[in-house]
């Protein structure tokens, strides 16, 4: 039996369900990137040619990306009370190096099926692994500190944008590395290049904000409370987004404009940049977020349950997700006649096999293809999580 000075501690469901919904949400963007016809050939938030329905496929998306982040934060913070610090921060910094290794083997190799790895792709995974890595240092910081640092990289990164629009200036690869990234492109060796999405510096902030914001789920923190923390903050984010992006003064690189009809002229103010996640990408995203939060704070039913198995085996489903929307696009590319021949020289000059720009399904066929690929994966990632609940004692798992 644990001293009763030593808090029990439980898995946090409602920041499980959060994940797992935007899990499941993230892998339709994906398909589309995958299946679509338009996926390579126009932005699906471009106002000129883009539709509603396409327009808020992408645009929902842009969720996953800052509650995963945000949530890992806080993940990182409620594994402090059973570590101690030096514990803790060894364990997040092999954690981020193991992640950093994982986005540029396995998941290069899964999102281009090039064997030969001519590209290797810096996405979200490199950007949590960084972070913890950071985050790993800075746990020793004072605590206070920590947050004041999180909220000057997440409300003060964009000013940085003033630099990036001065006439002739020219990033660079820490730079991009740092701030810019948006898909810049580096030779490594020979026929390798290295392809930077995601900068990583705006999304260390946000982890450390989630860091900090874990404070709220210690096990003494009252539940009434957290909830009145979560909403207010929520409204403050969404409110201070509605502000600063009507205003167009700060925290977005490109202002909104009046467009053709009112409509349009709202997709303008949604279409917030995230590479790098912009302050107010940040807010759109978080301010709801944390709404959430409190909202399933004390919801259980049968689609909670459900859905928190995605939550709990993010990297097995993330990884899991990307290799199946590949398959998929093989197999059509196979099916409207081309060959493996074909395959192998496009991808002499394009990074991904078995995608051709230009041909691909209607929207309607990427909706049914992804229902397909979260509930293939379903029983797969339940299997996943119960034999990791059941076999606590293998410590690579809790890398997995």
């Amino acid at each position: 039996m644990p001293s009763p000075s030593i808090p029990v501690i439980r898995r946090i469901e409602s920041v499980d369900v959060l994940r797992g919904i935007v899990m499941i949400i993230m892998a339709l963007d994906h398909v589309r990137d995958f299946i679509h016809i338009g996926a390579f050939t126009d932005d699906p938030l471009n106002l000129a040619t883009t539709t509603p329905v396409l327009y808020f496929t992408r645009w929902i998306t842009h969720f996953c990306a800052p509650v995963f982040v945000f949530l890992s934060g806080v993940s990182i913070y409620l594994q402090s009370f059973r570590k101690t610090k030096k514990e803790l921060s060894v364990f997040i910094i092999k954690r981020g190096l193991w992640l950093i290794a994982v986005d540029l083997f396995i998941m290069s190799l899964v999102i281009s099926f090039n064997p030969n790895y001519n590209y290797f792709f810096l996405q979200v995974i490199w950007t949590i692994g960084i972070s913890m890595v950071l985050l790993g240092l800075f746990i020793h910081l004072p605590f206070k500190l920590i947050l004041a640092l999180g909220l000057v990289i997440v409300f003060g990164h964009n000013l940085l944008d003033r630099l990036e629009r001065a006439e002739g200036f020219d990033p660079g690869f820490a730079w991009d590395l740092l701030h810019t990234g948006n898909f810049a492109l580096y030779p490594l060796w020979g026929n390798h290049t290295l392809v930077i999405i995601y900068p990583f510096v705006a999304w260390t902030g946000l982890m450390m904000l989630g860091y900090v914001m874990g404070s709220w789920y210690s096990p003494d923190y009252p539940a009434e409370k957290r909830k009145k923390m979560l909403t207010r903050f929520g409204l403050a984010a969404i409110f201070l987004f509605i502000v600063l992006r009507y205003l167009n003064i700060y925290g977005n690189p490109f202002p909104w404009s009046p467009q053709k009809n009112l409509f349009y002229t709202l997709l303008s103010f949604l279409n917030t940049h995230k590479y790098p996640p912009s302050l107010l990408f940040i807010c759109m995203t978080i301010g709801p977020s944390l709404l959430m939060l409190a909202w399933l704070e004390s919801l259980r039913n049968g689609f909670t349950r459900t859905v928190q198995v995605f939550g709990r085996v993010a990297l097995f489903y993330y990884i899991a997700h990307f290799f199946l929307a590949h398959l998929v696009s093989a197999v059509l590319f196979l099916a409207r006649g081309h060959s493996l021949a074909e395959a192998d020289d496009q991808i002499r000059n394009f990074p991904f096999y078995f995608l051709v720009p230009g041909e691909g399904l209607s929207l309607p066929w990427v909706y049914l293809v992804w229902l397909g690929i979260v509930l293939f994966l379903y029983p797969l990632c339940k299997w996943y999580n119960d034999y990791k609940s059941v076999h606590k004692e293998k410590w690579w798992l809790s890398y997995l």
